[in-house]
Formats: C-alpha cells, structure tokens, sequence
C-alpha cells in the first residue's frame, strides 16, 4: 500500500472514497469548508443534521454514494467529536476506524482531507499514517476462511499546505514505520505458545536484527547459568523449552561510546500460573504475556529504521511459565543475578522474576537511564482499568521524559507512588525479599519489588496488563501494540 501527500482542494481530488471529518460544534455557516461541503451536496448536509442523521459525534460514520459534484466515488462524513478534543490520538483513533469500514470494500485510493485545528499539518500527517497502518492490520493470520480483506493500495493525505512539504513527508514516513513497528508488535502478541516459544521468538529477533541492522546476541541457558540469572532460571525450569535471554543493540549516537539507553521488555510466552495454576478461563489469553517483549523488539525495530542518533540496547528474557515435576514450588528460595536471595510466594508472580536479573544486566552495561515495560499486574487493571498504563519511576526527569513522549503518541499512562512504607510488604523472614506482598497495593509492590534491582540508574516500570489488549465493546479486537510509540518517542526526542 502507498502513502503519499496530495497538495490541494479537497473537492478536486480523484478517488474511490474521499474521507471528510465534521467537528460536532460547527455551524452550517460557521467556515467556509463546511459552507462548500453542503452545497457541493446540494443541501444534503443540511436535511442530514435537521432530522439529526448526522450529527458529527466521534466515531459517526455516514457514506455518501457518488456525490456528483465531487471527483470521488464515495464520500465518507466522519464525526469528529469537539473541537478541543480533536487532538493526534483523536485523529489516529477516528482515521483507523473509518479506514476499517471501507477497507474490504474493492476501492483501490482513498483519500484523507486534513481539517485545520489545534494540530499542526506535520503532527496530523503522522497521526493520519498510523491510524490508515494501523487499521490494515487483522489479526486473523491462522484463518483458512473468511479472511479480512484490504484492496486499498493508496492512501492520500490531502492538504493545503501550511507548513514545508518535506517536513509533512518526513512525518509521515516516521508515521508509517512506527505504525508498522507497532503492527509488528501486535502480530507478535497474537502468536500461540505452540507457535512463538522462547526459542521462536529469539529467532523472530534475528530475523528483525539482521534485516534492520541491529546486533544482536542470544544466550541460552548454559550462558545464563554463567551469568547466575538464577531467577530467569528458576521460571523457566518447569518447561520443556529452554529459556533465551535476548540482547538488541542499536549504535546511533555520533559520539560512539555516549551510554545506551537500556529497554526491556518481559517475555514469558506462555503463562499457566506455573504450580499456582490460574483458572482455565484467566489463562485463555496468557500468550499475550509476551507483550512487552513484543514492543520492546518492534521498538528496536523502528529505532533502526529511523535511524535514532542514540546507542539503544534492547533485552528480552523469555521463558515458558508451567507447571511439572521440575517447576519452582511456592516457598522455594533462589538466587538472582544480582546476588539477591528471593523467597518464591506465589509462581504466578514470575515476571518480576524474570526482570529482576534482565534490569541487573542492564544495570551493569552503564546506561544513560532504563525503561521496563510489562503485562505485571492485574492489580493494576483493577487501579486503572483499561485505559491507562501504570508509570512508576525513582526518577523526577525521566518520568517526565516519558509522560512528555506519552502526550506526543496518544499512549495514557497514570504515575503511581512508590513510596518506601510499600517495600515492607515484600519483606521476607527467611530471604531478602519475597516476589509477592499482600493483596493491596499489589501493581506498587511489584514495582517496589524491581526497584530492588535497578540500584541507582534512572529507570521507569510501565506495567500495560490492563491495555494490552482491545476490550469488548471495542471496535478493535485482540493485541494494541501499546508502549511502542512511546518507546520510540521517548529516546528519538
């Protein structure tokens, strides 16, 4: 599919479908454009809103067939809600959701007309790109029937230019690669266990590392036991498939040995519980706990592309979390790279393990500052439901570093405290720290947990198990990609 910028009227472009927003609370005669558009349909607008058919709300949708006054086959009305509340997240949601509704039809261009307001033209550019991306991507990689469909093959951003066209043409190639990244991310999220084990998915990062130039170095279990990751270890010890631990490195920075910027991301690839068994309908979506290691490499993915004048590295540890003979027990004691002793409560809580001696190794290679990002917590959906991310940092500038990045990719995040009282609860009598605390405050005692582990290095937890998935009652169904825009964003500013 092409993506490319279209200089000029919006009622002189030749397309198949022409999609036009409408603010909620403009006026027939308010502008000028609004003016234009109904008597180019004669009218039609107007007996739309008097009889309350269209009303622009966010997310209405209405097609127009073969308006005669227009050069297109099909123009589509998209609500576009209040004013003040058409940001980029607005238009990257409202554009992928019109794409999805004519993307199965056969119609080869469709064109996207950029409405002045709040967003400059280069910020819209890319929010426009993501959202057209974003929408071609399905989900439905194993059906053999009833395949989505997407005839699209052009897509035109249309503008009267306001700002220089190379800038507006670079921001929508840095759209269309993040977008790609955070499509890549979904993918990788969908996959079964029996398809993307540890093993698959450190294969899945060679593939990715040599064809963006990144370098790359996977260690199996013997490595890590040199290292004494006892903790990635002890998680993966009740499956049949080997752990991986999975390092990415990007070298942008122009003054060569400037300290990385440390990324990582869990990547437990399946989840039962292990001996703390979840119940068979909390598992049924436990392939999705690879998450943030699936934005982390789609991250490293599209630092690559664009090219991030920063040195990046990326580490993902990967294990299978079940239940045998040879899995870890509550109550056992083991060793974590850092020297740390844990005392293992509850095997359910094992990605904070993993973490645990992936934050010390980037602890040790130095970094400028470290970011961590994790399906962690239910207790963090029950504190933020499914629209924010939990942000906890040890941090002032980092933190708001990320929320600076979070506000440019539409990605909510909500900081939480981590307070010191917090770190009592995961006290233990019999080693230095327990993997669990009570049932309060549990998305804080997890990352009071992985503080333990990061010494004094600048660093952020993400915890995205509440917005890792599209929800019911979303148009949108199965992985979002989250975090990686913001990832992206983050280091490249």
């Amino acid at each position: 599919m092409k993506i490319r910028l279209a200089k000029g009227k919006w009622d002189s472009i030749e397309c198949d479908a022409l999609i036009v927003p409408l603010f909620e609370d403009e006026k027939k005669n308010e502008g000028e454009f609004t003016t234009a558009l109904d008597e180019k349909l004669g009218g039609l607008l107007s007996e739309l809103k008097s009889t309350e058919e269209w009303t622009s709300k966010a997310g209405q949708i209405s097609v127009i067939y073969r308006p005669s006054e227009l050069r297109t086959g099909r123009l589509i009305l998209l609500g576009a809600g209040k004013r003040k509340s058409y940001d980029a997240q607005a238009i990257r949601t409202l554009i992928m959701q019109a794409v999805r509704r004519v993307k199965s039809y056969n119609l080869k261009r469709v064109a996207v007309y950029y409405r002045r307001s709040q967003v400059e033209t280069a910020q819209a550019a890319q929010a426009v790109v993501e959202g057209v991306v974003m929408a071609t991507y399905s989900g439905d990689d194993y059906k053999t029937e009833d395949k989505s469909k997407n005839f699209i093959e052009e897509i035109l951003f249309v503008t009267e230019l306001d700002q220089g066209q190379a800038q507006v043409e670079e921001a929508m190639k840095r759209g269309e690669i993040v977008a790609q990244a955070t499509n890549l991310a979904r993918r990788l999220v969908n996959e079964p266990g029996n398809r993307i084990n540890p093993s698959g998915l450190a294969q899945t990062a060679a593939e990715i590392a040599e064809k963006f130039g990144l370098e790359i170095e996977v260690l199996g279990e013997p490595e890590m036991e040199e290292k004494q990751m006892g903790a990635i270890l002890a998680v993966a010890r009740g499956s049949d498939e080997p752990a991986r631990f999975i390092v990415l490195r990007h070298f942008g920075a122009p003054e060569g040995e400037a300290p990385p910027i440390v990324l990582v991301g869990k990547g437990v690839t399946f989840d039962s519980g292990g001996l703390s068994l979840k119940s068979p309908k909390s598992m049924e979506q436990m392939k999705s706990d690879k998450a943030g290691a699936c934005v982390v490499l789609a991250a490293m993915q599209a630092i690559a592309e664009l090219q991030v004048k920063k040195n990046i590295v990326g580490l993902i540890p990967a294990v299978e979390n079940l239940p045998s003979g040879r899995a870890q027990r509550p109550g056992d004691v083991v060793r974590s790279m850092s020297g740390k002793t844990i005392e293992v409560m509850n095997t359910d809580a094992e990605g904070r393990l993993i973490l645990a001696d992936a934050l010390c190794y980037g602890r040790q290679l130095q970094p400028e500052y470290m970011v961590d990002i994790a399906t962690l917590t239910g207790a963090c959906v029950i504190a933020l439901g499914h629209l924010r991310a939990g942000l906890f940092s040890n941090n002032e500038e980092v933190c708001q570093k990320l929320l600076q990045a979070s506000e440019r990719s539409g990605e909510k995040f909500w900081r939480l405290p981590l307070d010191e009282d917090y770190r009592r609860a995961i006290k233990s009598q019999i080693a230095d720290i327990k993997n669990v605390g009570g049932r309060w405050g549990g998305a804080i005692t997890a990352a009071k947990f992985l503080e333990e582990f990061v010494g004094d290095v600048p660093w952020c937890h993400l915890d995205i198990a509440g917005v890792g998935l599209f929800k019911e009652g979303q148009e949108l169904k199965g992985p979002t990609g989250f975090g990686v825009r913001t990832l992206v964003e983050m280091v490249s500013s």
